[in-house]
């Protein structure tokens, strides 16, 4: 009795083993990189090597996942979409030439022949990244800027992938990093972020007076670098502001003074007065000597 449900069980495991070779009958597929990267405008290759038996005629497929979905890039013996024109097979491989940014993703190579019972799939998958050189970077640096305030300067570019990391120069000499401890960074007063470009000053003072510039770099192509420019940082004249307010007041105060002299001395009540006596009407004596100087005439 209990040796029964044993044979059951070896049984089940035969056939599952059995079901298994079957959809794998003879066929099998490898890449020699499942990582490609390749730079920009080059060519890439992505390998695909199948085991397939002499006497069967494989179907060759590649299909690439992205944003929108599966979608073929070879089938029935012809490239489609953006690669072609662009492609050719390499034994059931792909050559891509001058590839962009837009042939990055994940590629599927897929070998199918008719089986003894089914047909028959294998497939291999490759990751396919398109390294892009970094642009000319935008700098951000004030043109001037005052002792003791805070100042960042920025630098920046988009382009590069992977994402580009930035280094500052001051008159032609690299600044020094700011991750990390040390004696040589104790000195420092600014702080240099490689990452996101910035270049930061809490407190500015005047020896930070000088022409800068930054390169952005990614391990493709050549650094690039933003244009040069000059940064003037003066101190604050606290003896000037305080002579032009004094300046200010004495003037303020003097026309304070000119008004109040003219009050007194009746300058404004006379011009008033004057100006009532010329606009008043004539009066009945005005009036009699007109009439009694036309009667005698």
């Amino acid at each position: 009795m209990a040796s029964r449900p044993c044979l059951l069980l070896l049984l089940g495991a035969l056939g599952a083993l059995s079901y298994h070779n079957r959809m794998a009958y003879g066929i099998s597929v490898r890449t020699d990189n499942n990582h490609v990267q390749a730079e920009e405008f080059k060519e890439a290759i992505l390998s695909c090597r199948p085991s397939v038996p002499k006497t069967i005629t494989p179907r060759i497929e590649w299909k690439k996942r992205g944003t929108g979905g599966v979608s073929f890039v070879y089938y029935n013996s012809a490239f489609t979409g953006d690669l072609k024109g662009r492609a050719e097979m390499l034994n059931i491989g792909i050559r891509i030439r001058n590839v962009t940014r837009k042939d990055s993703g994940e590629y599927r190579c897929e070998v199918s022949a008719p089986g003894k019972q089914a047909q028959d799939l294998a497939e291999a998958t490759i990751t396919l990244t398109v390294l892009v050189a970094s642009a000319t970077p935008t700098c951000e640096v004030p043109s001037s800027a005052m002792s003791g305030t805070v100042v960042e300067l920025r630098c920046k570019e988009n382009e590069g992938s992977p994402a580009s990391e930035y280094k500052w120069f001051k008159n032609g000499v690299a600044l020094v990093e700011t991750s990390g401890t040390g004696s040589a960074k104790a000195n420092i007063t600014y702080v240099l972020n490689k990452k996101s470009g910035t270049l930061l000053f809490n407190t500015v003072s005047k020896t930070d007076t000088g022409e800068y510039y930054c390169e952005a770099f990614n391990g493709v192509g050549l650094p690039q670098k933003c244009s040069v420019k000059r940064m003037q940082v003066d101190d604050l004249n606290v003896s000037g502001i305080i002579a032009a307010v004094v300046i200010v007041s004495l003037i303020m105060a003097l026309c304070g003074l000119g008004v109040f002299h003219a009050q007194r001395k009746g300058y404004f009540s006379k011009e008033s007065s004057s100006g009532k006596n010329s606009d008043h009407p004539p009066t009945a004596s005005e009036k009699n000597f007109k009439h009694t100087k036309s009667f005698v005439i």
